[in-house]
């Protein structure tokens, strides 16, 4: 049974489908997962008992492409950037053509356009940035570990020392990201373009709201699974040394 003692991000990571109620209602279940249901509900002006309800009549049956808790730290690493990396990569270039086109046209009209344009800048820098020091530097290091529990290498000691320097900083950017990306929803009313849009407005706002839902959830497998997963290896690692 889910109580409101319980944290957000630790009922995401043992039932997906949670992150449909939390979205829902407005919580945030990656990025700021990390406190209780009740907290949640406070912050975001939520009625508790009727979250309560919802995530308790949730099916808890889990497929195996959803069960992403139960999954190996080198296979979750792949999945990340195979569907999330690469679903990002995809998608930086296109947002930030239609983003241009709508500030260009609309902007004087709609200012909004110019401000989400100016935001965008600046998620698609970080992002590029963001995720090749995770496919250089932490990831790797996450599969080294596997290796060394299976006995299948001796681990060495990194640059970055301990693994939760390279993980503090890699959260400290998802949250930096998700800000942005709060503002730009605020800004677009929820991704509600004008009546009078015109398709490529409307395809911006729908891109947009795809892929921050993909955002959300990429952060949470990062967050929420990958991250503690991870020091928690490195802590067992260490422990048998």
């Amino acid at each position: 049974m889910v109580n409101a003692e319980n944290k957000v991000s630790e009922i995401v990571a043992k039932n997906i489908k949670a992150a449909h109620v939390f979205k829902k209602h407005g919580i945030d279940f990656c990025c700021g997962g990390g406190i209780s249901i009740e907290k949640a509900c406070q912050k975001n002006k939520v009625n508790l008992d009727q979250l309560l309800v919802e995530l308790n009549g949730l099916d808890t049956t889990i497929s195996s492409t959803q069960n992403y808790d139960s999954w190996s730290l080198d296979f979750l690493v792949d999945y990340i950037v195979n569907t999330h990396h690469s679903y990002v990569n995809e998608s930086l270039g296109l947002i930030y053509s239609y983003a241009e086109k709508v500030a260009k046209v609309h902007g004087e009209h709609e200012p909004a356009v110019i401000q989400i344009f100016d935001l965008y800048k600046y998620i698609s820098q970080d992002l590029a940035m963001h995720m090749k020091k995770e496919e250089m530097i932490l990831f790797p290091f996450i599969k080294k570990m596997v290796k060394a529990e299976k006995g299948e290498l001796v681990i060495e000691i990194e640059h970055f020392g301990s693994i939760n320097n390279p993980i503090r900083m890699m959260e400290k950017e998802h949250e930096t990201v998700g800000d942005w990306f709060k503002q730009i929803a605020i800004l677009s009313k929820q991704y509600t373009a004008p009546e009078w849009a015109c398709n490529t407005f409307k395809a911006l706002y729908a891109k947009l709201d795809e892929f921050e839902q993909d955002l959300h959830l990429h952060i949470h497998l990062e967050n929420n699974i990958l991250h503690p997963k991870a020091l928690q290896l490195e802590k067992a690692l260490l422990a048998n040394n």
